[in-house]
């Protein structure tokens, strides 16, 4: 670079930055976040952001994501070692997409130092080359947790699933959620009962998923082009807009398992759903927080199961806040064994940017600190921080003002940063051991004696 040559410092398309109240706030979300996991056994792991090439592109695993590839830049004085490796290659490493790849690799790695079903969480950065947006990021933070068994895996971690969604949004209170649960078995089982070509239904099955975005109009012209009769494609259009409430959704799907042919996998689909839905209610999650939707199918592949998508009601251009299902062969894959799972992901930074925007989510003030000691006079400045350090013991947040301003700077500086209350202390306070308490949003200023300024401050906060 030429000297004098501008650097462009602004941060990378995609690539998010937040002030810091917004950090703040996603402490706090993820804060919360880790509480409810952990409150239901979920342990956290970490897999490296890098992994090999081979290992995300695994049997089809990449899907649509496109994957940021990693290669070494060598500086102009070491190029040669760059030319010497091109002899045997660089190892191809590319950036984690999801963490549902990784966890699969990190499960073959420590097969035998983990314990079944393994229950994890893991809140790490993703990172996908798709075009950034509104609401769309390259480098974006996902919270998932995922429950593992080796050949078999018990419903009821399906059925824990919706209990931990309910917990975690209500915690945030955002407002009133529904999290819409189906099973694919049932989706899978009814086009094969209509007579929809083995090879075609994935393909069918993923259009459906689509009907929100698209419509039902654009439905029927996909399903055309999968050479599905116009008479096969009403009759997958009806079923998948059965409704009603959860006991009256499942007698019909009861009563179409009994009537219609080939129904073998239909009915398994729904005896599980009857199961996820019965353990739902058996942890005590509200009947206004879920439903059965039939057009829920969770477009990847890999999906086998009980899926859920969770939507914001009033908010519905949001899309699922949350979403995940079961699945029966993702996690075996380099192990060649069946290992079951059922997970659920929420896209972080996606959804918190767009909760802020919409203005669902407020940003928290700049500082944690709760209170400020003013600098009234340097020669007091020993006990300054002997006020400050006494009011940190008893768990008050606290910033000590080392600049001699002007007192009103001082209140200044401390309501821009959120501080609520300032703490003076000038040479008549000190020799009489009180202090100034004041109230930055109510401008109330008490005296308090220093032994029990901490306890005031507390009462007051």
């Amino acid at each position: 670079m030429a000297k004098g040559e501008k650097i462009n410092f602004s941060t990378p398309s995609g690539f998010p930055e937040f002030l810091p109240g917004e950090k703040r706030l996603e402490v706090y979300l993820l804060d919360t976040i880790r509480r409810v996991f952990e409150s239901y056994g979920f342990t956290p792991i970490e897999t490296p952001a890098v992994e090999r090439l081979e290992v995300l592109q695994a049997k089809g695993n990449q899907g649509d994501n496109i994957i940021y590839g990693i290669s070494p830049i060598l500086p102009p004085n070491r190029q040669a070692e760059k030319d010497k490796a091109g002899e045997t290659g660089w190892e191809e490493r590319a950036l984690k997409f999801d963490q549902t790849v990784p966890l699969a690799a990190y499960i073959a790695r420590h097969l035998n130092e983990l314990t079944f079903p393994f229950a994890r969480y893991q809140m790490d950065f993703v990172f996908r080359g798709e075009r950034a947006k509104d609401g769309r990021f390259r480098q974006f933070r996902q919270c998932d947790i995922d429950v593992v068994g080796r050949r078999e895996l018990s419903l009821l971690y399906d059925a824990q699933m919706p209990a931990i969604i309910t917990e975690i949004f209500e915690a945030i209170n955002i407002g009133d959620f529904i999290i819409r649960i189906n099973n694919r078995k049932i989706l899978t089982g009814f086009f094969k009962s209509v007579g929809v070509e083995a090879h075609k239904i994935k393909s069918c099955i993923s259009i459906i998923d689509t009907l929100e975005k698209i419509g039902e109009n654009k439905v029927k012209q996909e399903l055309d082009k999968e050479e599905i009769s116009l008479e096969k494609t009403q009759k997958i259009i009806d079923f998948i807009k059965i409704n009603g409430t959860v006991d009256e959704i499942l007698d019909k799907l009861k009563y179409l398992s009994q009537t219609m042919p080939e129904a073998e996998q239909f009915s398994l689909g729904v005896t599980e759903l009857e199961t996820v839905i019965a353990g739902v209610r058996n942890l005590g999650v509200a009947e206004n927080r879920f439903c059965i939707d039939l057009s829920i199918a969770r477009g990847l592949d890999y999906y086998t199961g009980t899926v859920y998508e969770t939507t914001l009601l009033g908010h519905e251009a949001l899309g699922s806040i949350c979403s995940g299902g079961r699945y029966e062969e993702l996690v075996g894959i380099f192990l060649g064994e069946k290992m079951p799972g059922v997970g659920i992901s929420i896209g972080f930074t996606r959804l918190i940017s767009r909760l802020i925007k919409a203005g669902i989510l407020n940003t928290l003030a700049p500082t944690p600190a709760q209170v400020m000691v003013v600098n009234m006079q340097e020669d007091l400045m020993p006990l300054y921080l002997k006020v400050s350090q006494d009011l940190r013991k008893v768990g008050i947040n606290v910033v000590t003002s080392f600049d001699k301003r002007g007192l009103g700077k001082q209140f200044q500086f401390a309501d821009k940063q959120g501080i609520q209350f300032c703490v003076i202390i000038g040479s008549d306070e000190a020799a009489a051991e009180k202090s100034s308490l004041k109230d930055l949003k109510t401008g109330e200023q008490v005296e308090v004696a220093l032994v029990n300024l901490a306890e005031e401050v507390k009462r007051r906060l």
